[in-house]
């Protein structure tokens, strides 16, 4: 059989207003996505994959400003764990972002961009978004929904508000519920954004001036919960970067504090500031039982499940401590006492919370065997 391995730009203008979480509507909504392989006769072959918090559509092909291979380039393909030969895999850019999909640097209605007058969005905003691109490309049930940390976060809202459109959904290092230890890093985080001199309130646009520095330090502090102490220990340990000794000053002595740096100052060039402020406020808010039963209500989060038919799967890292196995087991508890099929798992990987975007030869056996089913 041929490869029908072409990956595919391209984007889709909602033509109604996207109803939102807190009570907005949002008009004009451009969704930009790739797809890869081909829908088949059926329309029965379709999975879903729902990116992580500052990822993007180019799940498998490069990434236009880096260059770099897309994302999950080592999984989807053909041949690869998800098969391109097999399925027709979709992946959207998610609201609130800046790599195409409407956000708070798209311009409004009034031809300036939105800036803060971007509505704050939920993470089943986003998935609201999906769905409605998913009637566009006339999917009217997913073989699988698959995602990661905030993808994973995606999957499961899907799960829950739309249970008839999906048939297995696969989740990776991620939650239930944004633990408040999460919440608080990532207020670190937009902090540091609103504390440049250069985010002037959120309107930087066109100004010559963007707070890169706030970013970059954001995405430093958010860079070290994907680690593990065992790969920061093994790649960099106590070392120091091109020097013998101390410099008894406040440069980048130490190798780790090198690659923090850069892993800020590179990253400022391919994100937007605002767009980091929505998308964590997004997480942070995240709680499936608030999503389905509203604020303040006492359910349990099996009751959150009800009606979900899907086939579970849900894969933790022993490494993790951003979205430890007990955040997974929940899940997987969760979903079984719902009484829908579940399968959970611990895999041992030392790359912490990345460990499901690195080189972990059992999560290959694992997406094979689930998608076989």
């Amino acid at each position: 059989m041929a490869s029908l391995f072409t990956p595919n730009s391209q984007t889709y203008d909602l033509p109604d207003p996207l109803p939102l979480d807190g009570g907005q509507s949002l008009e004009g909504v451009r969704i930009a996505f790739e797809t890869y392989g081909a829908l088949n006769d059926a329309r029965d072959n379709a999975i879903l994959i729902c990116h992580a918090t500052t990822g993007d559509q180019y799940v498998a092909s490069p990434h236009p400003i880096t260059g770099k291979p897309g994302w999950w380039s080592k999984m989807v393909g053909p041949g690869k764990p998800i098969d391109t030969d097999r399925f027709y895999v979709i992946c959207p850019n998610v609201l609130g972002s800046c790599m195409g999909t409407t956000g708070p640097g798209s311009l409004a209605p009034d031809g300036q961009p939105y800036g803060l007058r971007f509505p704050v969005i939920t993470i089943r905003d986003m998935v609201r978004a999906h769905m409605a691109l998913l009637d566009h490309l006339g999917v009217e049930r997913l073989y699988a929904v698959v995602g990661g940390s905030m993808g994973g976060m995606q999957a499961l809202s899907l799960s829950i508000h739309w249970p008839e459109r999906v048939a297995r959904v696969l989740l990776l290092a991620t939650t239930a519920v944004m633990p408040v230890q999460n919440i608080a890093f990532q207020e670190v985080g937009r902090q540091a954004i609103m504390a440049d001199p250069d985010w002037q309130g959120g309107a930087y646009y066109g100004s010559g001036r963007a707070p890169d520095a706030g970013l970059a330090v954001a995405r430093m502090a958010a860079h070290i919960t994907y680690l593990s102490e065992e790969t920061l220990s093994e790649k960099f340990g106590r070392r120091l970067q091109d020097r013998d000794a101390k410099s008894f000053g406040f440069g980048a002595d130490f190798q780790v504090e090198s690659y923090l740096r850069y892993q800020g100052s590179s990253f400022t060039g391919r994100f937007d500031a605002n767009s980091y402020l929505y998308i964590t406020r997004a997480m942070s808010y995240f709680d499936v039982v608030d999503e389905r039963f509203g604020p303040g209500h006492n359910a349990r989060l099996s009751e959150a499940f009800a009606g979900v038919t899907a086939r579970f799967c849900v894969v933790s890292f022993d490494t993790d401590w951003l979205y430890p196995t007990a955040e997974s087991r929940k899940i997987a508890h969760a979903v079984n006492a719902a009484g829908a099929p579940v399968s959970f798992m611990e895999l041992a990987a030392p790359f912490g919370h990345d460990s499901f975007l690195l080189d972990v030869p059992a999560l290959d056996r694992v997406i094979t065997g689930f998608l076989s089913r």
